[in-house]
């Protein structure tokens, strides 16, 4: 099952609005005969996959799923039945479908005399797949804050220069997260500031626009993305989001949101992009436009890069997010703890509250 798991996160980035899934096929003796995962979009399922390398070793064998084959037919047929007509005489599986639409795989199998077990590893089998499970729950993509800053907290000097804060390879590192998104997102300040890309760069797979994230700009006024700017070549798709009462001065993709305190509607924009597909979102705004997002209960996993340095002044890495009091604090639980380079990744999620 670890190994299916990592098989999943290769389909990171590809295969919205569908989940990642692995699959690992034993044969009868417990040897691994073949494997597979879901590489994009309307492609064939991990399953499929796995059962064309196993061939007739898969008849009598195991099949080790990170999630309950689907019971329905898509843009491809039902896995269940897949591996009932390969002869597979057991399923382990990580995670339960919570799809509606897809559920109900393991039952058909249990009627075909086939035991299927759940919960094997079932903890990393979500984490890999929090996107899709997050859009399936709470009907919005899965959002993670991603920021930079020294270990006083700065992301910027107080004279706002910030190049660079972290080392290369923490920088190479967050081309990573973007080819593992669905779309990438910035504010009107960072725009102005870096007139950023977005786009990934130098990450296996990811090289054509067809695989790059979604470059999204939240440009409340309609003022910060000019022509010219490089979110507008073509690299990567982009979608730059204005007040509805605001007409851009370039000819790009724009979405008319309704205006909140501060800045634009965040639990609209996400509606926007779950519409379009969008599963997994990538945070790389500053300071204000995350609090935005904390602000709007939007924030469910944060990954920091922190840099041995000290700069004593200049913005913190969050403004605002409705946080007054000591008590309200978002509490996170720290998931992963790496050195990239000469800095610390940090990874948690938020807890949840207690009522």
């Amino acid at each position: 099952m670890r190994r299916a798991v990592t098989l999943a996160a290769r389909g990171l980035g590809a295969t919205s609005p569908n989940p990642v899934v692995g699959c690992v096929i034993l044969d009868a003796a417990g040897e691994s005969v073949g494997e597979g995962w879901h590489q994009r979009a309307g492609g064939p399922h991990a399953e499929v996959h796995a059962l064309r390398a196993a061939g007739d070793r898969a008849r009598g064998g195991t099949a080790v799923v990170t999630l309950e084959p689907c019971n329905h037919t898509g843009r491809t047929g039902p896995c269940a039945q897949a591996l009932i007509d390969a002869g597979i005489a057991r399923v382990v599986y990580a995670v339960g479908d919570p799809n509606p639409t897809a559920t109900g795989g393991a039952h058909t199998l249990r009627t075909a005399g086939i035991p299927a077990e759940q919960g094997l590893l079932e903890a990393e089998a979500s984490e890999v797949n929090a996107a899709w499970l997050t859009s399936v729950r709470l009907g919005r993509p899965h959002v993670t804050w991603k920021y930079a800053a020294t270990l006083d907290g700065r992301t910027a000097a107080a004279d706002g220069t910030s190049r660079w804060i972290t080392s290369a390879e923490a920088r190479a590192d967050v081309h990573r997260l973007r080819a593992e998104s669905d779309a990438v997102v910035v504010g009107s300040g960072t725009q102005r500031a870096d007139d950023p890309h977005l786009a990934a760069r130098n990450v296996a797979g990811a090289e054509t626009a067809a695989v790059q994230p979604l470059r999204v700009v939240v440009d409340t006024n309609g003022t910060a993305v000019t022509p010219g700017a490089r979110v507008l070549d073509d690299a990567a798709p982009t979608l730059i989001a204005v007040a509805d009462d605001v007409t851009p001065a370039h000819d790009a993709e724009t979405v008319r949101l309704p205006r909140a305190e501060g800045g634009l509607d965040i639990r609209t924009l996400l509606d926007v992009l779950h519409a379009r597909g969008v599963r997994s979102v990538l945070l790389e705004g500053g300071p204000t436009l995350a609090g935005a997002f904390v602000a709007a209960g939007a924030v469910d996993r944060v990954v920091g890069y922190l840099a041995p340095a000290l700069l004593g002044a200049g913005p913190a890495a969050l403004t605002g997010g409705g946080i007054t009091t000591i008590t309200e604090a978002l509490r996170l639980d720290v998931s992963e703890t790496v050195r990239i380079g000469p800095d610390l990744r940090i990874t948690a999620t938020l807890v949840a509250k207690e009522h």
